[in-house]
């Protein structure tokens, strides 16, 4: 029985009293007084009258609010087995720890795979080789995340062509329109020598990503977004090399 659909009403010589059944509370409130006006009506009836049609709408308001509420609830418990039986703060709870479950199992699968971030950025980091893997003592593990354009491509390209470094192979993903880029990149014959060579060909790999991140998001001001969503690049992995001189 929903709040304001039931009343008990009084009336004496002039003015008159309604208790009205709160649904949500389970009982009995107590109405705007509803005054008898003179013959014909009168000032004081007509807004006793809408005072009473606001409840109604009110009260009308609440019930589609909890069975919204409700419906919500009903489709929690059926995507979660065992709690028929549970209140809704227990099922709420039951509801978070699930979810928490899922994050961190989403989180152990993607270990190992390249996934782009929200965040525009570029990363380096140089690894060790073992000997006798490379004619080099180390490799450049670049990266570079932000939003997908045709764009880009050409302007890595162009931008690691200028370097005296040879990228060995290359990771590449994209989801909703984000894409992260991993080159594995080791030096020339004769390049990045000693520490010093070595810090010099890092910042020149993390120099020519910055300024390749720079102008692609300047272009991509002028191009509009519903565009970019549109090209989508499934996961992929490809390796390139060239022999050496």
């Amino acid at each position: 029985m929903g709040s304001g659909s039931f009343s008990i009403s009084g009336s004496g010589s002039g003015s008159g009293s309604s208790l009205v059944l709160d649904g949500e509370r389970g009982e009995l409130v107590r109405a705007p007084a509803v005054r008898i006006g003179k013959k014909g009506g009168g000032k004081g009836g007509l807004l006793d009258e809408k005072a009473m049609i606001a409840l109604r709408n009110h009260s009308e308001a609440e019930r589609r609010r909890r069975e919204r509420i409700n419906s919500h609830l009903s489709v929690l418990r059926g995507m979660i087995s065992g709690t028929d039986k549970l209140d809704k703060a227990a099922l709420l709870a039951e509801v978070i720890n699930h979810v928490k479950l899922l994050k961190t199992t989403a989180t152990e699968h993607a270990k190992g795979y390249t996934i782009p971030s929200d965040t525009d950025e570029v990363t380096i980091l140089c690894e060790p080789q073992p000997a006798n893997t490379t004619n080099t003592s180390f490799l450049i593990r670049a990266s570079i995340c932000c939003d997908d354009s045709p764009e880009l491509y050409p302007e890595l390209k162009q931008s690691l062509q200028n370097l005296h470094a040879r990228v060995v192979r290359a990771e590449i993903s994209s989801l909703s329109g984000r894409v992260k880029i991993v080159f594995f990149i080791i030096p020339e014959r004769g390049e990045g020598n000693g520490e010093m060579g070595r810090k010099i060909l890092v910042d020149s790999v993390q120099h020519a990503l910055r300024l390749a991140l720079e102008r692609v998001n300047s272009s991509m001001e002028f191009i509009p977004r519903d565009s970019l969503l549109n090209k989508r690049r499934r996961v992929s992995h490809f390796e390139s090399s060239s022999s050496s001189s």
